[in-house]
């Protein structure tokens, strides 16, 4: 196994992407067509997909609207126009929906979808647009943000995440609760989930997600200092705007082992383990290390850090780099990572690795026992997180896509900047880092590879020689 030194590395700059084209009618056109052949293999008549602010992802994907301060739904049916219910301040935000420029979506107004106190007409109620959009006696399924496994739950495919009212309304119009089942699923799972892969034309948009939440995090690493709060390290990010997916985490100080935590008020001290964030709609970009300059700023215990635990990681990660291909099976490479990292000692609970999308995880096929296989078009998060009562943790956490031959042909073909991006920073991961990066894996943030394990030395990288 190659062994792990410290040397002085530039970050890379490979240039900013330009703006991406939005989503457009024809490609959220083929998304509505592939949603209705889901339903009718499943047997459904019709389909209620529920949004809120938290859990976006599915309509977002489906509509190009992401409701905002309110719920929104729609009523997809085998043919002709959806139906999408907003709220009063959502009402005009559906309007950038190219399937609703084009008549391939009918927008209602529901007033009771928006917030407490604010005007309830004009608009039509919530039962009323149901009865209007569903068939008594249809067979229905519903989609929020997740589907249940067996054990979870008494009976997973009629337990429904989804608001009680909407439930409750549906399940009226059905006539019979059995026939109103839970079809997140369609959506969400790793195997044959819709949102489960990607076409071509989203890497490019993943891409500037990634570039974005990757310049405002080295922006801000490389402004810290000791005494620095953390509101001023967040301030230094100058995050640039887009939706966020999830909220920033900044965790050191007396919170340094909760990595959720926003920042508080802390301050940089030295010798203090720390973690943090910047989430984009398709990035999640994180890395967590000590508030020193070399091993020496840190406890005594923690001193052999690099050799004991960060070493071992960035070898762990090489390996599932290596894995990243088509048809690998994703209990192979979660057995894989445990060996390497085992939980006694690096204390991996979660998936090494899941799908990421609007929502920064959308559902994994790796994990114990996973009977799912990566596949082509598989937009995936590097997110293996390691936590030690002595060496804190680490983290090299960024956004990839699993890509074969054709896939990777044709984005040469269409973005060939974006591919010659992924290209170059494929080419610094493996002869600068000397990680093991096959070429069906594409690498869409400048600060993969980079973990630096001493924050306010981030010069100071581990590398595999």
């Amino acid at each position: 196994m190659a062994e792990v030194r410290l040397t002085e590395v530039d970050w890379p700059d490979f240039g900013a992407p330009d703006v991406p084209a939005e989503t457009g009618a024809a490609e959220l056109g083929a998304r509505l067509d592939a949603v209705r052949a889901a339903m009718a293999a499943r047997g459904l008549d019709r389909l209620f997909v529920y949004g809120d602010r938290e859990h976006a992802a599915n309509i977002h994907w489906l509509t190009g609207f992401d409701p905002r301060f309110e719920e929104a739904f729609l009523v997809v049916g085998p043919e002709g126009p959806a139906l999408l219910a907003a709220g009063n301040e959502c009402l005009p935000y559906t309007a950038p929906s190219p399937l609703a420029a084009c008549g391939r979506i009918v927008v209602a107004h529901c007033p009771a979808l928006s917030l407490i106190s604010q005007p309830r007409s004009p608009g039509l109620t919530m039962a009323a647009i149901i009865d209007a959009a569903v068939p008594a006696g249809a067979r229905i399924g519903t989609a929020g943000w997740k589907y249940w496994e067996p054990g979870e739950v008494e009976t997973p495919a009629r337990s429904l995440e989804i608001p009680a009212v909407f439930a409750d309304l549906l399940r009226q119009r059905a006539g019979d609760a059995a026939r109103v089942v839970n079809a997140t699923d369609l959506f969400m799972h790793p195997g044959h989930g819709l949102r489960a892969r990607i076409t071509v034309d989203e890497v490019p948009r993943l891409e500037f997600a990634n570039h974005m939440a990757a310049a405002a995090l080295r922006r801000m690493v490389f402004a810290f200092h000791e005494g620095m709060t953390d509101f001023a390290a967040v301030e230094a990010a100058a995050i640039g705007g887009l939706p966020l997916g999830c909220h920033p985490t900044f965790a050191t100080g007396t919170r340094a082992d909760q990595g959720l935590s926003s920042p508080s008020g802390q301050r940089l001290v030295r010798g203090r383990p720390i973690s943090f964030n910047i989430c984009h709609h398709g990035a999640n970009i994180c890395r967590a290390g000590w508030v020193a300059e070399t091993a020496r700023d840190l406890p005594e215990p923690a001193r052999d850090y690099l050799a004991a635990f960060a070493g071992p990681y960035l070898q762990a990660l090489s390996a599932w780099f290596g894995m990243m291909r088509p048809g690998v099976a994703g209990a192979d490479v979660h057995a894989r990572i445990m060996a390497m990292l085992p939980p006694d000692r690096f204390g991996i609970t979660l998936n090494p690795g899941h799908l990421i999308g609007a929502d920064e995880w959308i559902s994994s096929p790796i994990g114990a026992g996973s009977g799912e296989v990566l596949a082509s078009g598989m937009a995936m998060q590097c997110d293996i997180i390691p936590a030690h009562s002595i060496y804190g943790s680490v983290r090299m956490e960024d956004g990839y896509v699993i890509a074969d031959e054709t896939f990777r042909q044709e984005l040469a073909a269409r973005f060939p900047a974006v591919a010659a991006r992924c290209a170059r920073r494929a080419e610094f991961m493996r002869a600068v880092i000397g990680l093991d990066l096959p070429e069906t894996l594409l690498p869409l943030a400048d600060t993969c590879g980079v973990m630096p394990p001493y924050l306010l030395a981030p010069r100071m990288l581990p590398v595999l020689a």
